[in-house]
């Protein structure tokens, strides 16, 4: 087990990098999701990323990974890296892009508990980020998916990697966990960060995130205290495998 270390973050000199992008363009420009407060990002996780990219004493790519539970605020945290580092060091790819189909977990009978470990392809997002990490600058891009919260469901072939990017960045709830491929996804990264957050906050950051995409705020509430919750209390168990607790609230 790797020695982690908890980052709190309080007000200090942090790297900003803001845009003015619309629709699916936000995530990647470090725009917060619906629900969800700007985040400042402090200095000293940019600059550790930034030596993650520039390490020259690497072989292949550098993939950082950043996991925790529901609404911690990993998609900010990724986003907000990869706009501060800029897009000639950092692209993010989303472990969300392997959800399966609504139409697949309609005929498992599991779409009432999307998000849980059994709904993603854990297989899919192992053997690319395996792909990602063996990438070689003289080589080709790799092509990812991404998960749309617009329609709820994952889009093939969204986010390209160039192959001159020395550093992805994928976030995802299930990175440490030790069933099924997972940790065969683990093997190629170079750091997994947990992204923390009180409850009292994630829960209501969660609640609001999916009344913005269509729940009443009864479901919302609903799914953020059943279905998350259960999916957050899985990832808690994965703690202690991280490389570094980062405190964002």
């Amino acid at each position: 087990m790797r020695e982690a270390v908890t980052v709190p973050a309080p007000a200090r000199p942090a790297a900003t990098a803001l845009a003015e992008p619309v629709g699916a363009a936000r995530a990647e420009a470090g725009v917060p999701a619906p629900g969800e407060p700007a985040v400042t990002i402090p200095a000293d996780l940019v600059e550790r990323a930034r030596h993650l990219a520039d390490d020259p004493a690497r072989e292949g790519r550098a993939v950082l990974g950043l996991t925790g539970p529901p609404g911690a605020g990993k998609s900010t945290l990724a986003a907000g890296l990869a706009a501060a580092l800029g897009p000639d060091l950092a692209v993010v790819v989303g472990m969300d892009g392997f959800h399966l189909a609504n139409t697949v977990l309609e005929a498992r009978g599991i779409r009432d508990r999307k998000g849980a470990i059994d709904t993603f392809d854990d297989a899919g997002y192992a053997e690319l980020i395996a792909r990602i990490a063996a990438a070689h600058p003289h080589g080709g891009p790799v092509v990812a998916p991404e998960f749309r919260r617009e329609i709820e469901e994952p889009i093939a072939g969204a986010v390209v990697v160039p192959p001159e990017v020395p550093l992805v960045i994928t976030e995802g709830n299930y990175l440490l966990a030790e069933s099924g491929r997972w940790p065969r996804a683990r093997e190629h990264m170079t750091e997994v960060w947990y992204v923390d957050l009180p409850d009292d906050v994630r829960l209501e950051r969660l609640t609001a995130r999916h009344h913005a995409h269509g729940k009443t705020p009864e479901a919302a509430r609903a799914w953020a205290h059943g279905s998350d919750q259960h999916n957050a209390e899985v990832v808690a168990a994965t703690r202690d495998r991280a490389d570094l607790h980062v405190a964002l609230g």
